[in-house]
């Protein structure tokens, strides 16, 4: 980790804290994680045949996968030497760069419209805002599910949407950030365990859960000092303590860590069963101690203990920073 690279992240996590993804501009472009998609989708079309048989498939999944990163590794050190070539407006365009692929503010904006639909339109407001940011059918959700719902996306977002990207652009720089957010957009697509998906989106599905390893378990850390800091040791203890408890119980082996540790920082059961696609998934109850009934509360308490943590993010690759210099 470079001091360079550190005092980019540090800017980037600042600038999407404040602005985070304008809707004026993202109307205007494709957001670069949208054009991953469209390369993702185009890959899914021409090599993802019916005809091979699950082998082949899960080969041609694997080819696919490798190209993928393999191009996104080469386009983010093309772009890192060019942004180096001009100078101080260079390092200016990487923080940019990098803020882009955060959403610190982006997803504490979409839970906190769920509070405010809920306040303001009751539960088909609620279902409306949720909708946005969970793919369980919100028509089968109560006040308390959509709740619920809210608090989960936040926190599994908060590994895979904050931390991961700032763990692999502090490691490998642009090449390192760029790779992960194709990696990840590529398991939302195709690393499902559906008959089209189940062999060609093997790799993608694996590779994802290998590369969210660190960030899920620092994510447990920087949740519980959200915690400390929101609501007291008591919450930042039961944080930890119930991540480390019940992360087991989630479907995922990354997601668990972060839902967990905010059930446990709420004070509030989470998971459980759910519908997906018209198929009730059946899991259990992380933090099954915790209060039974989420409240509009307890979603804005989950988005002030996630600032909390972004913010406690921020310190630890500041102090990452200072320590590099002296090394």
């Amino acid at each position: 980790m470079s001091t360079g690279i550190l005092l980019v992240l540090i800017a980037a996590l600042l600038l999407d804290r404040i602005i985070g993804d304008p809707d004026w501009l993202w109307r205007r472009l494709p957001h670069p994680v949208v054009l991953f998609g469209v390369m993702i989708g185009w890959c899914d079309r021409t090599f993802n045949r019916k005809r091979l048989g699950d082998e082949a498939l899960r080969i041609s999944g694997i080819l696919v996968i490798a190209g993928l990163l393999l191009w996104s590794l080469l386009c983010g050190w093309m772009l890192h030497r060019l942004f180096m070539q001009i100078g101080l407006f260079g390092w200016l365009l990487e923080t940019i760069a990098v803020a882009v692929f955060l959403a610190q503010k982006s997803l504490a904006d979409h839970v906190s419209r769920v509070a405010s639909g809920l306040r303001a339109g009751g539960l088909a407001g609620g279902r409306k805002a949720v909708s946005m940011i969970v793919g369980r059918d919100p028509e089968t959700l109560d006040e308390p599910a959509v709740c619920r719902a809210a608090i989960e996306s936040l926190a599994e977002n908060f590994s895979d949407g904050v931390v991961a990207p700032a763990f692999w652009y502090a490691l490998l720089g642009l090449p390192g950030l760029l790779a992960y957010k194709m990696l990840n957009t590529a398991d939302s697509m195709i690393g499902h365990k559906s008959p089209k998906y189940l062999h060609f989106g093997w790799a993608s599905a694996r590779l994802d859960d290998l590369a969210n390893i660190p960030a899920a378990r620092l994510s447990i850390l920087l949740i519980a000092a959200g915690s400390a800091v929101t609501a007291g040791r008591r919450a930042a203890r039961n944080a930890l303590g119930t991540a480390l408890r019940d992360h087991g119980l989630h479907r995922s082996p990354n997601s668990g860590w972060p839902e967990a540790a905010m059930a446990g920082g709420l004070d509030l059961q989470l998971a459980g069963p759910r519908i997906y696609a018209g198929a009730l998934v059946n899991e259990p109850m992380i933090n099954g101690a915790g209060r039974a009934v989420a409240t509009v509360a307890d979603v804005e308490a989950g988005v002030s203990i996630f600032y909390g943590a972004c913010g406690s993010l921020t310190v630890l690759v500041a102090i990452s920073a200072v320590l590099a210099s002296i090394v």
